[in-house]
């Protein structure tokens, strides 16, 4: 007889064999104190030094900004009140941040604080879907594993839109572990839902969990085959819903009484979610949002490897990029252990009948662990670092699972070789990883290796020393001894700019704080500007962009640009989201990003510009944007309003940037 005794208020009895009759306890008080002491310790860690990372991603704290003040901004993502055009993604990761802004005032706490909120109950929601079938003391060490992971540490930390898609995903993970329970219809509807919801916070990224919620229902579900298949059908209506009414009111709302979609060719969400954030994400293509719109920007394409696409050059696709300098530190900590203790478990689990729980829940954090592993290695579009938090959640998970279903049998001398095997598969990853950072902590691999030893040692004695609490907490050192490490140093360290990464700066240049890939930096310029963006890394030379992250934005252009600002509905214009976010969150009044987040976009057309500057809609047009310029090749909307306005108004230069007055035209 197969488990089947599961309640909300205990946990299972994991001593009992998988296929034998199980009896339930009640939670002790020891392991209620530790998740409060879990989801404490998480929250107060996260929240240390927040303020540090400032705006963050400019580019989302100015649709943070929008958003608090329009609700139409807020509907659809815009980067400005007046709603010239939207961020490159949906909108729902900005709606948390933009809800606390409105009641708190716009500042680095309020609208960063929602995000840690979303990471601890992320922790929360991970131990309840591990305690349910595994155990408390699972349950605790799956949100453990999850907090420390240095990629989670610092996208929960962050504005950008991972942290929702992370929960979200977890909250469909949780009603499908439900669903494999009792095979309930609200079960599969609500992890439809929740998989909906996901794809308005970060477009097709939440699919990858897709695979292993269907795949792992369609082989363990309890009911009979037919119901299993019109449940998963049911799941994927409610999916749609989740997401469709949205997309249906966003797509139909007339086009010229909303904001340009950005990062999309033809205005069209359907287009945004299936070229630049859907297959040219895997195959590629960049799409109008994805590259350059060239001009003003200092070309620094040869000091900064692989460009905003392509992340570092040692990020480039292939079965090994998890392991790699750029990413290795991220997430990869963990990837052995989740690989062996995945196959092991399936193999003690072997003997239960087809519906076993514990069997079902450990493949689908699998699953889902496999395949988003598999699809961040080999696409060969644009890949950020940061992506691998989608994948902590999944490792956390495994982990845990794997080693509640395998500790109980650990009698087993074979199970013993293989927890021991998995104790050395982390050290030794630990160990590599750690060597890459020779000037940070440079002992630590030392006593991970130690430890490493001792709890070796300890399992494969077995029955002598009867597992002692010292080689359990041996083996736990292994496992969180270098993320603990790399993210203390994320928490310690501000991170503001695109792309961020977690942990210390690595012997060949990756990791640090932000910016552009590579950039360099030992933190936040004096005006809370991004690290790294003054400098074109390697260069040795100063290059200053001002607005660009946030940083370097004149005290008296910003009084030129408030001055009035009450009269026009953009304060300012200029070429992409790099300087329109610094400009817009120092000034009082709304700034237009032409062509989006790099520029590219097709918005708005030279003919559209010139009549919102002939209606008096436009201030000033800041030169020195990301995109467009005079002489240059790039036929962009942004190449060519440039081209207009230096031809038809006299520029003024102030603290070194150049602006150019709409409402004074040449004589």
């Amino acid at each position: 007889m197969s488990v089947t005794a599961i309640v909300p208020s205990g946990h299972l009895d994991t001593r009992a064999e998988v296929g034998e009759p199980v009896t339930v306890r009640r939670d002790g008080r020891v392991q209620w104190i530790g998740l409060v002491l879990l989801l404490v310790g998480t929250a107060g860690a996260y929240l240390w030094n927040l303020s540090a990372n400032g705006w963050a991603n400019t580019y989302y704290a100015a649709a943070v900004e929008a958003g608090a003040t329009s609700w139409k901004a807020f509907f659809f993502g815009s980067l400005d009140a007046s709603n010239a055009i939207t961020v490159d993604k949906t909108p729902a990761s900005l709606w948390p941040m933009e809800l606390s802004v409105r009641l708190f005032g716009m500042n680095s706490w309020s609208m960063l604080v929602p995000q840690v909120l979303l990471g601890v109950a992320s922790v929360a929601l991970l131990w309840a879907i591990v305690r349910r079938h595994y155990g408390a003391n699972a349950g605790l060490l799956a949100g453990l594993l999850l907090a420390v992971t240095p990629v989670a540490a610092l996208m929960f930390r962050f504005d950008n839109p991972d942290a929702l898609l992370v929960l979200l995903m977890l909250a469909a993970v949780w009603a499908m572990s439900r669903a494999l329970s009792d095979g309930r219809w609200r079960w599969l509807v609500w992890c439809g839902l929740f998989v909906g919801l996901g794809f308005l916070a970060k477009q097709l990224q939440v699919v990858l969990v897709l695979p292993a919620l269907a795949l792992t229902y369609l082989l363990f579900g309890p009911p009979a085959l037919g119901k299993r298949i019109a449940q998963l059908f049911a799941a994927g209506a409610a999916m749609v819903a989740g997401a469709g009414w949205w997309i249906l009111i966003a797509q139909f709302w007339p086009a010229d009484q909303r904001p340009y979609f950005g990062g999309s060719e033809n205005n069209s969400i359907i287009e945004l979610t299936l070229g630049y954030n859907g297959l040219d994400r895997l195959s590629g293509g960049e799409g109008p949002g994805g590259g350059s719109g060239g001009g003003n920007l200092p070309d620094i394409s040869g000091d900064v490897p692989g460009g905003f696409g392509g992340g570092s050059p040692f990020s480039q696709n292939g079965i090994g990029r998890m392991f790699n300098d750029a990413v290795g530190g991220q997430i990869a900590w963990l990837i052995p252990a989740a690989l062996i203790l995945l196959v092991a478990g399936i193999v003690v689990c072997g003997r239960a009948r087809r519906s076993d729980p514990r069997r079902a829940v450990l493949v689908l954090f699998g699953l889902w662990g496999v395949v988003t592993g598999v699809v961040f290695s080999l696409m060969s579009g644009i890949f950020h670092e940061y992506y691998t938090v989608a994948l902590a959640p999944a490792l956390a998970g495994t982990v845990a699972a794997g080693l509640g279903v395998l500790w109980p049998r650990r009698n087993r001398w074979w199970i013993r070789l293989t927890l021991a095997a998995t104790v050395a598969a982390t050290a030794i990853t630990a160990w590599i990883l750690l060597t890459r950072t020779t000037d940070f902590v440079p002992w630590l691999k030392w006593v991970v290796a130690a430890a490493a030893v001792l709890a070796v040692a300890g399992l494969l004695a077995g029955k002598r020393t009867n597992l002692a609490v010292v080689t359990v907490l041996a083996a736990l050192f292994v496992g969180v001894a270098g993320p603990v490490a790399y993210t203390v140093d994320t928490i310690g360290t501000a991170h503001t700019g695109s792309i961020p990464t977690a942990g210390p700066q690595t012997e060949r240049g990756t990791g640090g704080p932000g910016g552009f890939p590579g950039a360099t930096g030992d933190g936040p310029s004096a005006d809370g500007g991004m690290p790294g963006a003054d400098r074109a890394p390697g260069s040795g030379t100063t290059m200053t962009i001002p607005g660009f992250g946030g940083g370097d934005v004149s005290d008296e252009v910003v009084a030129l640009l408030d001055a009035g600002h009450d009269s026009y509905r953009w304060v300012a214009a200029t070429v992409g989201s790099m300087s329109q976010g610094g400009y817009q969150l120092a000034s009082d009044g709304e700034v237009m990003a032409i062509g989006g987040f790099s520029g590219g976009d097709p918005s708005p057309t030279l003919e559209q510009f010139q009549r919102y500057v002939a209606d008096g809609d436009i201030h000033y047009f800041i030169a020195g944007g990301s995109g467009g310029g005079p002489g240059s090749s790039n036929t962009s909307a942004g190449s060519r309003i440039t081209a207009w306005v230096t031809e038809h108004y006299n520029a003024i230069e102030i603290d070194g940037v150049t602006l150019y007055d709409l409402t004074q035209p040449k004589t």
